[in-house]
């Protein structure tokens, strides 16, 4: 599918540009593209390196094991192939929660962790299994509480309610994330996405037996500590994690509620509801709270933090030496095509077809960029906000669009790229038809409460 996908790309930026004499813009595009794929690789390494390293210590010390027992039943009926203690199980957990955060700098390392791990049960390498597909489709359409940089935007153009998008796009994104694993299940039960099963091994990848499959071999594993069933941590270590616990609550506490500590209330706070402030309050100790809690947590176990996370962030290199090929295809051509004006050219000969649906003509070039290039949908909401007004239902359905969608070939890109997969199978038309139900819903639910 990728294939198809990526050489229509090229050819169409060829002849668009041709036609409309913009040759150059596509050349400029290819170089762009190539340029920015690298500076994007690059940039992942420190990320990479710290989410690694916190991932180590937290297996080694086997918190991750026990979150993904704890949701296992949840997590048997979307990943059936994957074994219910295996790995992989904590990673998607881990980076569900930090796409549901909005923490965008820890929710792509993890994934790219997770993509890793679900690659060892992975009979067929360089083949998509169903369970990389709906993890994909999944992240494309992630549920995420509160849109941060859209209501950012919205606010810093003056808009009177800019939390107004907080509802219809939780909504938004709901519908998009049901449809895009609804595909995703439905299409890899189709003739032309099914995987040949064979003798060992069932249809739609994994292990014969998950039940009785066992960590692969290089997964990092559990000490005696954690696997001795009678094991409990010194006294004095649980109350240093009891007090650590106290300590974020606190912290909770007191940016949810300043009243309770006499503390200033913030003008850009005091119009916020409870909910939208306590999503804020998580947003920003999230990442303190795991960057503090998983090495205390592995301390308490008996493992060597240091060292351990050392060990993982060694990973980093690696992993994003093996994306820098896929990212740089994929954005030269996404650039060559909007570099010879394929966008705007979709969008026209869209608006005759859309506009008795009543679907707003100024969406049009958003929704059809938002797949192939976030910067490039950021600048297209922009450009909306400051031309239409912030508090314009046109433009809250923009954000709310921006806000509920992901932009599916660069997760796609990097997230198979990071394993070397190279036929995706069914994630991009699951994806895809995510965005799709994402943008309908955003305009259907924005008309309707707005």
């Amino acid at each position: 599918m990728l294939n198809y996908i990526w050489l229509a790309l090229v050819v169409l930026a060829v002849a668009i540009g041709g036609w409309n004499n913009r040759l150059n813009e596509v050349t400029a595009g290819a170089f762009d593209g190539a340029k920015t794929a690298v500076a994007i690789a690059l940039g992942l390494i420190g990320v990479m390196a710290l989410w690694l390293g916190v991932m180590r210590l937290a297996e080694r010390a086997g918190l991750v094991q026990r979150i993904a027992r704890g949701l296992r039943p949840v997590m048997r009926r979307l990943f059936p192939d994957v074994p219910p203690e295996h790995p992989a199980m904590g990673s998607m957990l881990m980076n569900m929660a930090a796409n549901m955060l909005g923490l965008g700098n820890a929710a792509t390392p993890l994934g790219l962790r997770a993509m890793r791990d679900l690659e060892t049960l992975n009979p067929r390498p360089g083949v998509a299994s169903n369970a990389m597909c709906t993890f994909l489709a999944i992240n494309t359409a992630s549920v995420q509480l509160i849109p941060a940089t859209a209501i950012a935007l919205l606010a810093a153009a003056g808009s009177v309610r800019p939390t107004a998008i907080v509802g219809t796009a939780l909504l938004a994104t709901l519908c998009a994330a049901t449809v895009a694993i609804t595909s995703a299940k439905l299409l890899e039960k189709l003739p032309y996405f099914r995987l040949s099963g064979t003798a060992n091994t069932p249809v739609g990848g994994g292990v014969a037996d998950p039940e009785k499959a066992s960590v692969p071999e290089g997964s990092p594993p559990e000490p005696a500590e954690v696997s001795d069933p009678g094991y409990s941590p010194p006294h004095w270590r649980s109350a240093l994690l009891v007090l650590l616990f106290l300590f974020f609550i606190a912290l909770f506490l007191r940016m949810v509620f300043p009243g309770l500590f006499n503390l200033p209330v913030n003008p850009d706070t005091a119009t916020q509801s409870t909910f939208v402030r306590s999503v804020n309050a998580l947003s920003i100790l999230a990442i303190p709270f795991l960057l503090s809690f998983f090495p205390v947590y592995a301390a308490t176990r008996g493992i060597k933090v240091y060292e351990e996370f050392v060990e993982g962030a060694k990973e980093s290199f690696g992993v994003i030496l093996k994306i820098i090929p896929f990212l740089v295809t994929m954005l030269v051509a996404i650039s060559m095509f909007k570099g010879a004006g394929g966008i705007d050219l979709l969008a026209r000969l869209l608006t005759p077809v859309l506009a008795p649906l009543h679907f707003p003509p100024d969406l049009l070039p958003l929704a059809l960029m938002r797949p192939l290039s976030g910067s490039a949908t950021l600048a297209i909401l922009t450009d909306i906000i400051h031309r239409l007004g912030p508090d314009n239902i046109v433009s809250l359905m923009a954000a709310t669009i921006y806000g509920s969608t992901e932009t599916t070939f660069y997760v796609a890109a990097v997230y198979f790229g990071s394993v070397g997969v190279k036929q995706t199978r069914h994630a991009i038309p699951a994806g895809l038809l995510g965005d799709l139900a994402g943008v309908i819903a955003s305009v259907i639910i924005c008309r309707a409460v707005l």
